[in-house]
């Protein structure tokens, strides 16, 4: 371990008989150098939450290791002492998923942010948590090779917490999530033990706990060291933004595309609020006159593109597109991505805050669900934006509201609560790709029920028995759904006919 021999007490901490918290310091200045160890107020405040900012919580301390083996014993103390755990990246997410426990420790991986190696042969490379989504395919770049999954936060958010997010982005629809482009995944347990996931072979022996891994939210163990799928750059890539008159049309031209045979790279929708509020912020070009835009990219050879986009502006203008662009330089398909990788900042600059919900939906249903979105907004009385991944309908509306107006978050609130029913109500998800975390607990007492959710509890007590390592996050208990259910009744919204009751 890299702390120093005399780093015995950290300046200022609690005696011994001040109790539990003091016994952690003093824990951990046994394992780490005083300035990686954070406890007075004023150092922890800034890990009180993560990008979902309404929910917050300062921990106890926040530790800051460089090692795996530092990482052990932090663990491994904590388990002892019964202190619960949260592991945290760049601290992107958007479900609360980084949010600190009360009287918990936050076991910060910003550190482990080496590249490995890249192996331009096998097409992987091993990296640590800490490293950037983008930083990778920086990285690649120089084999003509990259990392596919690429979240609109890609420029800040950390591969680690990708894995714990099964993160995914507008290339998902042709090249998967994170868990499709994840080989290997070195981790620690609560106890302390180091445990590999996977392999770098095309299998690996027994029960596949690899994908059990990803999208665990950070509650079965903490990642030190990932190894990804690398693929190489296509030769060419085209977008097509199709413009729409309705935002059903638009919806139900990506079910068209799909149901053609075409997958496209990249399939992404935004309807009119939002192409407004990204045009004025980043001038991607966005037909603002649109109800609704399509953004289709395809990639591959120049032949196979050519003919992709053929196809592709032909079922889109049967499908009602009234007007269709066609990038015609790299710097133009860039600008027209810039406009949706944008959209989360661009809410930012016309309302004082913003609520993003991520359900997932049947491509069939994207109009329908955008239409009940629109009569929502009336019924919250609070704006609403749409920008989503059309392709696997993944749908992210961002709830515009003031936070400094406690009725107008409760509205936004109910509101958000209102779209998830309305995904699993029409055969989806209440999340896609930014986990449950805090704030989807509620959602998820509707959409599984009292044996489903003891199923996962189940595996987390097989990794986790003691329930320490990012706790009271994405598994509802029993009490916590039979209080949805009361607050169902008391608000008048009951739950759909062919959903659990509570």
């Amino acid at each position: 371990m890299n702390a120093p021999q005399d780093a015995h007490t950290l300046a200022g901490a609690p005696t011994q008989a001040d109790g539990p918290r003091a016994a952690l310091l003093a824990g951990l200045a046994r394992i780490l150098p005083p300035a990686a160890v954070l406890w007075k107020a004023e150092d922890t405040v800034p890990y009180e939450c993560d990008g979902l900012a309404a929910y917050r919580q300062v921990p106890e301390a926040v530790v800051l290791p460089d090692t795996e083996e530092q990482v052990c014993a932090i663990l491994r103390l904590c388990h002892e002492l019964g202190v619960p755990v949260v592991p945290r990246g760049s601290g992107t997410s958007l479900s609360g998923g980084a949010m600190p426990i009360a009287g918990g420790l936050v076991l910060s991986l910003a550190k482990f942010k080496r590249i490995l190696s890249v192996d331009a042969y096998s097409r992987t490379a091993v990296v640590q948590p800490g490293v950037r989504n983008l930083a990778i395919s920086e990285a690649a770049a120089p084999h003509n090779l990259y990392y596919a999954p690429d979240p609109s936060s890609q420029i800040a958010c950390s591969i680690g917490g990708n894995v714990a997010e099964n993160s995914g982005g507008v290339h998902c629809l042709k090249y998967g999530l994170t868990v499709h482009n994840v080989l290997r995944v070195r981790a620690v347990t609560m106890e302390g033990d180091v445990v590999v996931f996977g392999s770098e072979a095309p299998d690996a022996p027994g029960l596949d706990l690899l994908a059990t891994l990803i999208g665990s939210e950070g509650m079965l163990a903490v990642a030190t060291e990932i190894t990804v799928r690398l693929i190489p750059k296509p030769q060419l890539a085209q977008v097509i933004m199709a413009s729409f008159d309705d935002v059903e049309k638009g919806g139900n031209a990506v079910a068209d595309v799909i149901a053609a045979g075409i997958i496209p790279a990249g399939l992404e929708m935004m309807d009119k609020p939002a192409t407004a509020a990204v045009e004025e912020f980043v001038k991607a070009g966005y037909d603002l006159d649109a109800a609704a835009i399509l953004l289709c990219e395809s990639d591959g050879t120049p032949e196979e593109v050519a003919e992709e986009i053929e196809r592709m502006s032909e079922v889109l203008r049967r499908s009602g597109a009234t007007r269709i662009t066609v990038s015609q330089s790299e710097a133009e398909r860039l600008r027209f991505w810039s406009g949706r990788k944008n959209a989360f900042p661009a809410a930012g600059r016309i309302s004082p805050d913003y609520y993003c919900m991520d359900g997932t939906i049947p491509r069939k249903h994207i109009g329908t669900l955008l239409k009940r979105i629109e009569a929502m907004e009336q019924k919250y009385a609070l704006r609403c934006i749409n920008v989503f991944h059309a392709g696997d309908g993944n749908m992210h509306p961002l709830i515009l509201f003031n936070g400094e107006d406690l009725d107008e978050w409760h509205r936004a609130e109910l509101f958000g609560a209102d779209i998830l029913e309305s995904c699993v109500e029409l055969g989806g998800t209440v999340t896609g790709e930014h986990g449950v975390g805090v704030e989807k607990l509620n959602s998820m007492c509707v959409q599984f029920s009292p044996a489903e959710r003891d199923a996962f509890f189940g595996v987390k007590a097989a990794f986790d028995p003691a329930r320490l390592l990012n706790p009271d996050k994405a598994i509802p208990t029993l009490a916590r759904c039979a209080e949805y259910g009361k607050m169902h009744v008391r608000r008048g919204l009951l739950p759909h006919p062919d959903l659990p009751r509570f």
